[in-house]
Parts: C-alpha cells; sequence; structure tokens
C-alpha cells in the first residue's frame, strides 16, 4: 500500500501504436455491431477502430468525437466492460476487443494534434442557456453550437466540467482530459461563466427573458448526512468534496489515518482508492447490505480490492465515536441479515446484540447524492423528491421553455447515472430543442 501513496497518477499508461495496431486488427469489423447497439451514445465503434488499423487516427477521433462530445473523457471511465466490451462478439471465444483502450488511443492523439474536427453552424439568431457544464450541459452546448444557436453556459463552480472535473478521482480522469473537452466547446463560440449560481447570480426570470429555452443539467449535489450521532466531529468528510479536495492538489486529511468509507457505489470506492493513495493507514468500506447489492461496478470492486481496501459487509453505522476533544475515533456498527424480498429486493433487519465499534481516526460518507431542490424550486419545475419532472420523449419539464437531462433526471426510472448516458442525453435535449424552434420558426 506505501507504494501507492501520493500516486495520482493515471493508473493506465494508454496503447504504444504497436499494441494498439495489433488490438484494432483483431476486430472482426462486425456488420450491426452489438457494440454500437451497447454504445448509450451509438458510437460506430467497427468504423473508427478499422480507421486505427489503418492509421488514420484522425478519421478514428472523429467518428468517436461526433458521436460523443466528451469521449476522451467516457474512453477512460465509461463502464466498458459492462458496455461496449461485454456485447463484443469475441466473448464465446476469447477476450473482447479492448475498446476503451482504444478510444483513448485515438483521441489522446486527438488531445496531442491541434487538429479541428468541428465548426459551429451558421447563426440562426437564438439563444440558449445551459445551467450545468458536466458531460451532459457540455454534449448539449456542443451540439447547439453546431446548429448555429448562440449558447451560454453558468457554472457554479470555478472551473467547468462538472463531475468529470471534480468528481472522478485523477487516476481514473485526469483534469487535463476534461479542460481539453471544454476548450473544443468554447472554440465553437460558446460562453462559458463559472462561479456564477442561478438563483443568487442570476435569478430564473433573467434567464427565461433572455432566452429562448434553458437546459438544466447541474447533476447531483453533496452527500447526505447519515442520520447518527457524531456526524459534527473533527474527522468526518463528504466523499464528493473530498474527491474535488484530491484533484486540486494530494489532500493530507487522512495521511496515516484509520479510515471508514460509508457506502458501497462507485463514488465511496473512488474516496476509499483516494484514500490509499492519500496516506491512509487502513481503509474500510462499510456497508450495510452485501457484495451482491453493492452499486458500484464490479471492475471497481476488483480494483479497490487490488488497491487494499476492505469490506465490512452487513455493518449498519449507529455512531460516530469522538475524543474529548471532537476527533474522531471510532465507528460504532450493528450487524445487520437480509430478509425476505419485498418489490424485489430484500428486507433488512438488525442483528440484535451485534453491536461493535471500528477502531477509525476519519470517516467518510458516500451514500448517494442530494437533489438540487433549491435551483428546481427557484426555476418553478415539477420534480418528485428532488428529481426534475420531464417527458422522456423531449426531455422538456413542466415549464414549456426549460428542458433538462443528465443526473438531475436520473431516479424514479429515469435513465443511468454514467457519464456516458449525461452525453447523450445531452446530446438528446439539444435536438429537441432545435426540433420545437425549429418548427416554430416554420410556422412563424
Amino acid at each position: 500500500m506505501k507504494a501507492l501513496d501520493k500516486n495520482f497518477e493515471e493508473i493506465f499508461g494508454g496503447l504504444t501504436n504497436y499494441t494498439a495496431t495489433v488490438e484494432a486488427n483483431r476486430c472482426l469489423y462486425c456488420y450491426d455491431a452489438p457494440c454500437i447497439t451497447a454504445c448509450p451514445t451509438s458510437i460506430n465503434i467497427p468504423s473508427f477502430i478499422k480507421k486505427i488499423a489503418s492509421n488514420n487516427l484522425k478519421g478514428s477521433a472523429k467518428v468517436i468525437m461526433e458521436s460523443n462530445p466528451v469521449g476522451a473523457s467516457c474512453a477512460r471511465v465509461c463502464p466498458t466492460i459492462e458496455l461496449c466490451e461485454g456485447a463484443c462478439v469475441l466473448n464465446s471465444e476469447e477476450k473482447p476487443i479492448q475498446i476503451g483502450h482504444l478510444q483513448r488511443y485515438a483521441t489522446d492523439w486527438l488531445r496531442s494534434n491541434d487538429v479541428e474536427l468541428f465548426k459551429a453552424g451558421s447563426a440562426n439568431g437564438k439563444k440558449i442557456a445551459i445551467i450545468g457544464s458536466g458531460p451532459a450541459g457540455l454534449s448539449a452546448a456542443r451540439e447547439l453550437a453546431r446548429l448555429g444557436y448562440a449558447v451560454t453556459v453558468y457554472e457554479a463552480s470555478e472551473k467547468a466540467g462538472g463531475l468529470n472535473y471534480y468528481g472522478i478521482v485523477s487516476f481514473r480522469l485526469p483534469q487535463d482530459v476534461v479542460e481539453w473537452e471544454v476548450q473544443q466547446v468554447e472554440k465553437l463560440g460558446v460562453t462559458i461563466r463559472t462561479g456564477v449560481k442561478i438563483g443568487q447570480d442570476v435569478l430564473a426570470e433573467e434567464l427565461l427573458a433572455s432566452y429562448d429555452r434553458i437546459l438544466v443539467a447541474v447533476g447531483m449535489g453533496k452527500v447526505p448526512t447519515l442520520g447518527v450521532e457524531g456526524e459534527d466531529l473533527d474527522g468526518v468528510y463528504d466523499a464528493i468534496d473530498f474527491v474535488k479536495e484530491s484533484k486540486a492538489g494530494v489532500t493530507d486529511k487522512v495521511l496515516g489515518k484509520k479510515v471508514a468509507v460509508i457506502g458501497a457505489g462507485n463514488t465511496a470506492i473512488d474516496a476509499a482508492t483516494c484514500s490509499v493513495r492519500s496516506g491512509a493507514e487502513r481503509v474500510q468500506i462499510v456497508y450495510r447490505r452485501t457484495v451482491n447489492e453493492m452499486t458500484a461496478y464490479p471492475f471497481e470492486y476488483d480494483f479497490a480490492k487490488q488497491d487494499g481496501v476492505e469490506f465490512r459487509w452487513l455493518s449498519l453505522p449507529k455512531q460516530i465515536i469522538g475524543d474529548e476533544n471532537g476527533k474522531v475515533v471510532g465507528l460504532q456498527c450493528v450487524g445487520m441479515e437480509l430478509g425476505e424480498e419485498e418489490d424485489g429486493k430484500a428486507t433488512l433487519h438488525e442483528v440484535p446484540n451485534s453491536e461493535f465499534v471500528i477502531e477509525v481516526d476519519a470517516v467518510i460518507r458516500a451514500i448517494g447524492q442530494t437533489k438540487h431542490v433549491e435551483l428546481i424550486q427557484h426555476l418553478g419545475l415539477d420534480h418528485t423528491r428532488g428529481v426534475i419532472d420531464v417527458d422522456m420523449e423531449t426531455l422538456k419539464t413542466s415549464n414549456p421553455k426549460i428542458y433538462a437531462c443528465g443526473d438531475v433526471i436520473f431516479g424514479n426510472g429515469y435513465g443511468e447515472a454514467t457519464v456516458v448516458s449525461a452525453a447523450q442525453q445531452g446530446k438528446d435535449s439539444a435536438y429537441a430543442i432545435h426540433q420545437e424552434l425549429s418548427v416554430n420558426s416554420e410556422i412563424a
């Protein structure tokens, strides 16, 4: 574990020219390829791989970026094993094609060579405001700019990029990759105003009066509280803030400490592996259910185990224990057991007399993310427990001038909380806005 201390360099260095060519030539270039169907952004995977095999890297990158405006990020963070690689026909015979690595190879070439792939469309006189500059907002902005709209993106943080920039650990997604994707959008004439909070710096009334349409793409918020005693102690952290701080510069909050991460989703895995690389002495993920119910992807789970992260299943935190100085010294838990299924999910019960204490110096909450209810209410939009209600065909909200996409509509049966799904929803919302405004223009 010591070898990982402060190691925030990318885990995988990328394919060489030789290995990329060899891998590309393994592809069968299937007709009606299942990998395309499995990709939420419908990248023509056989086409971009074939172009790598013929050393046409510009053409390969264009195929990728045409379909996915954040294709360089997705090459690194997409759950390819679950999606395109999982659908590869070679799975039944040998190893699937390394689609994610080949996508990174092509987009890395594009980043290293100042090549312009796309241009802004002829101005159509219409203006669009986008709230949020994560993968959904950036994807929508790029498509709208290519369709001739004047686009302004409003971002509350100091840097654009959203989840990709702040919320995914650097050793999986370096910030310079995200910065490059932001720059590609700006080169199309999109204005990105950072450090601007809607509802505080700019009001909804101003946006509605100044723009033809508004797109809400703000993602999710901070991690909710656990609702247990001791959460105000020194040494209790929000996983999103913790990862964000690590991307700004290596944090010393967990250096030499015993860490408990509460939760078992992808954010929990990021917080745990980030803790390892920040010099934690011991890192344990504490989850009230079992490995079968964890929401983290299997490859994320395997990665965490390789980093030395330990897992405590069927353990429910009941209290964070502090010393006389108000610092964390322990986490009191109770054992859990699974019961009968209700609505497709096993019930949970506390095991009598099963209390135990884990000796820890730091606790990181990673039990999901809150919704942007305050912003949603300021915009006057209908929502269900913080999830904006939309027409899933058009992504239009209860206000006919406002659309929404990405994680802000995730939940209640809407979509998936992945970067690639957000990118596709950004594209879909852009096309829906264009369709409506084009029809209205024709009628006028």
